[in-house]
């Protein structure tokens, strides 16, 4: 059997667009899809032209090959072993997570295989994350003296502390009904049913009005940093802004009437 050797003229993300969602795929199968300098610059870029576009209303992003994102490229970053490299590249991956959160659309992580470090991060930082039952998580830095800093940060916002903190500080794996149990993903379903099951998830919510999906996430990650006080505050106005657009009259008289909603997109 001949081995096929890569191409590196190949995009490191594939986007396919079909009926209101986006699939980016990560294209680098035989490097386990790593989080090299280029594959950052190249998935943030797809990240941004999609913010801006109305036609997308969900955003799935997978990976090629047999692994989800086993993290960063960790032979470049041996490579470049200065701290300069090392700032920038954490800065940009830092930056491209948060890409994740601020544009208006859903997210979902699409996760088979192997999930670790950067691409457990990946994970965390989507909106939502339907995961195969074979797919394993860890943030595995530790184990070459490495704690997965940035990593931690989406890890402790999805897990409980202790949760979070096993995961950080013993680098073992996790399979996907813990994963699922602890709330780093939202569904665990056989391989074969894990793109059916996406597809059932992102038409639930291409059916829901657009304007109200994309002030509510924004609202949801904008909120959580808030204390209590402060996040009924800001939860109130951007529940009586939402109240004042064509979408929420015309979703209000279609429940009272009895009919399809038909969505104005404003």
């Amino acid at each position: 059997m001949s081995i096929q050797t890569p191409n590196p003229d190949d995009p490191y993300v594939i986007r396919t667009d079909g009926d209101g969602i986006a699939t980016l795929t990560l294209n680098r199968a035989h490097q386990f899809n790593s989080l090299s300098q280029a594959m950052i610059a190249a998935l943030h870029r797809e990240l941004d032209a999609i913010a801006s576009d109305a036609a997308v209303r969900v955003v799935v992003i997978a990976g090629a090959g047999k692994a989800f994102c086993a993290g960063h490229d960790l032979k470049e970053m041996r490579a470049n072993h200065n701290k300069g490299f090392m700032q920038d590249l954490f800065k940009r991956c830092g930056k491209m997570m948060m890409a994740l959160t601020q544009m208006p659309q859903p997210v979902i992580a699409r996760v088979h295989g192997i999930a670790t470090a950067a691409g457990c991060q990946l994970v965390s930082m989507c909106d939502l994350a339907v995961a195969a039952d074979t797919a394993r998580f860890a943030t595995s830095g530790i184990n070459v003296g490495l704690f997965c800093a940035t990593p931690g940060v989406g890890l402790s916002r999805n897990l409980g502390r202790k949760q979070a903190l096993e995961m950080l500080l013993t680098g073992d794996f996790i399979d996907a009904p813990t994963a699922l149990q602890q709330g780093l993903v939202n569904r665990v379903v056989a391989g074969d049913a894990l793109d059916a099951e996406i597809d059932q998830l992102a038409r639930s919510i291409i059916a829901k009005s657009s304007v109200a999906i994309g002030m509510g996430k924004q609202m949801f990650y904008k909120q959580l940093e808030m204390g209590l006080e402060g996040a009924y505050q800001y939860a109130s106005e951007v529940m009586a802004c939402n109240m004042m657009t064509d979408d929420a009259a015309e979703g209000i008289d279609a429940f009272i009437g009895k009919r399809k909603a038909e969505w104005k997109g404003r």
